[in-house]
């Protein structure tokens, strides 16, 4: 935010606007098939560049937008014995991208009222009610603490990973002889399979069923994943993407983990083709519109796994664009890395470590755009080529925002607003302004302090359009001959439709 000093009149209290684009009824504008196609080898680049540097076997990516899988591309190999090529029906486990599926599942309970994010996790788990927390005041753990990793467990990849086999009941001994706490509940954003380990517990004593039968029954049936699933000896061998690790320079295979009691934090196991299904259906939930509600799980709620706590932290961009990108602000949603970009907006993320596996996921909601890339190599996440990939997008224009309308009532007094300044006075906003408006400042004064800002800006155009920032706010500039007015618009939450606020900030030219 710049100082209105120096060059700049002040007129009303004002903060030179920065416009926040507000979601929109209006649908992305899909990508257009010509232009994605002549940008594909450069694509193919990236990853294929990025598969090389990170010694990876075999790899699959995918775009979605407007609902379908616009680019799909297997590279490499899904098994280095029989060198079968990866295809877009290959199967890689996703690893923690799994987290999302179980975090919509517990959402899904919530709709049903059959829990509240509020409930401590021991309602559900009664293994949990016999344990020493770090404190005499920590609070008991939440569903909504486990979805968003401040339970207080201590970050546990490299052991959870290795649990992913653990029979359920040796999970229920382990959570009844209890956990070590690194610190007091809801104190600190710290990831957790542990936490997602248990929430898909509670989505099992809540059902009355295995978990792996609810995310089935509620998203991946539902949505046609119907070669995706948990029990990875059930699906066909030869569509299987096999897990190496790459050590002492040469390829290694990973032992093939079976479905166990760690499967809610990362034991999916898709295809290419499946999971754009799942990234479509998410990004499917924006912008909030009227019309019918036909998904598994309903579009408010989906947009709720976006929603991040106070525990917030610098996020810097992956990949070649990274460095010069603005950095963004992440929190954790729910089963999402959720980060305010300068560039894309609300953007959400997340990767997939897995022994034998790497992933990554990027939507970006406002653009209707998903991306993800699924490899065969121990904890090889694609996130570089996947947000570089992205970034080629935005700089050759094949992805844009939708325009975002402007309301009938904001229209209607940003021409009132143009007949304030041209007459120097607020006398054709009689009648049209809340109780706040004269109070703050008297008609006199704005006649007074228009004339002043009119004679330090001289000749204005004043046919700019006024920049929505929702329904009610809006921010224009008007480059005139002697300076730029900046200029925000704040209409009042009642009815009938009133002015609370109209504010202007003169900035003289260098």
């Amino acid at each position: 935010m710049r100082a209105l000093t120096g060059g700049m009149l002040l007129l009303a209290t004002i903060v030179a606007p920065t416009v926040v684009q507000a979601q929109a009824a209006v649908q992305p504008v899909a990508v257009a098939p010509a232009a994605l196609h002549a940008a594909t080898p450069e694509i193919d680049a990236i990853f294929t560049k990025w598969m090389a540097e990170n010694h990876v076997p075999g790899m699959v990516y995918g775009l979605v937008s407007g609902g379908n899988l616009v680019l799909v591309k297997g590279l490499g190999v899904q098994d280095l014995t029989t060198r079968r090529p990866v295809t877009p029906d290959s199967l890689f486990r996703i690893a923690s991208m799994t987290k999302a599926f179980t975090a919509l599942s517990i959402l899904s309970l919530r709709d049903k009222g059959l829990l509240a994010l509020d409930d401590p996790a021991e309602k559900y788990v009664p293994e949990l009610r016999g344990w020493t927390y770090p404190t005499t005041d920590s609070p008991k753990i939440t569903i909504g603490d486990l979805l968003h990793h401040v339970g207080g467990f201590v970050t546990d990849d490299p052991w959870g990973d290795r649990q992913q086999v653990l029979p359920q009941e040796d999970f229920t001994k382990l959570l009844a002889a209890g956990v070590l706490f690194t610190r007091a509940p809801e104190m600190s954003y710290e990831y957790s399979n542990l936490g997602f380990a248990i929430l898909g517990r509670v989505i099992a004593n809540v059902t009355g069923a295995p978990y792996t039968d609810y995310v089935g029954k509620t998203l991946l049936g539902p949505l046609g994943m119907t070669a995706s699933g948990f029990d990875v000896f059930a699906h066909p061998q030869d569509k299987r993407a096999i897990g190496y690790r790459w050590e002492n320079d040469a390829w290694a295979l990973e032992p093939t983990m079976k479905d166990g009691a760690f499967n809610a934090m990362g034991g999916l196991e898709v295809s290419a083709t499946d999971y754009a299904k799942w990234v479509g259906f998410v990004l499917s939930a924006w912008p909030p519109r009227d019309g019918a509600d036909t998904g598994p799980v309903r579009r408010a709620t989906v947009r709720q796994v976006a929603q991040g706590l106070n525990f917030q932290s610098v996020n810097h961009r992956p990949g070649s664009s990274g460095g010069a990108a603005c950095p963004g602000a992440l929190a954790y949603g729910m089963g999402w890395r959720v980060v305010q970009d300068c560039e894309f907006g609300l953007t959400m993320n997340h990767g997939g470590g897995f022994p034998g596996y790497g992933s990554h996921v990027l939507l970006l909601p406002e653009f209707g755009v998903g991306l993800f890339a699924l490899t065969n190599r121990t904890y090889s996440g694609p996130s570089p080529a996947t947000w570089d990939t992205a970034a080629l997008l935005l700089a050759k224009g094949l992805i844009k925002r939708p325009a975002v309308p402007v309301s009938s009532d904001l229209a209607a007094f940003y021409g009132l607003t143009r007949t304030v300044w041209a007459q120097g006075g607020v006398a054709p906003l009689a009648g049209k302004v809340a109780m706040n408006f004269a109070m703050d400042r008297t008609e006199a004064n704005w006649t007074k302090v228009l004339a002043e800002a009119k004679a330090k800006a001289g000749t204005c155009d004043t046919a700019a359009p006024i920049m929505p920032g929702g329904a009610l706010t809006g921010a224009f500039t008007w480059v005139c001959s002697s300076a730029t007015v900046h200029g925000e618009l704040l209409l009042a939450p009642t009815r009938p439709v009133t002015v609370q606020a109209l504010r202007f900030a003169v900035e003289g030219k260098d």
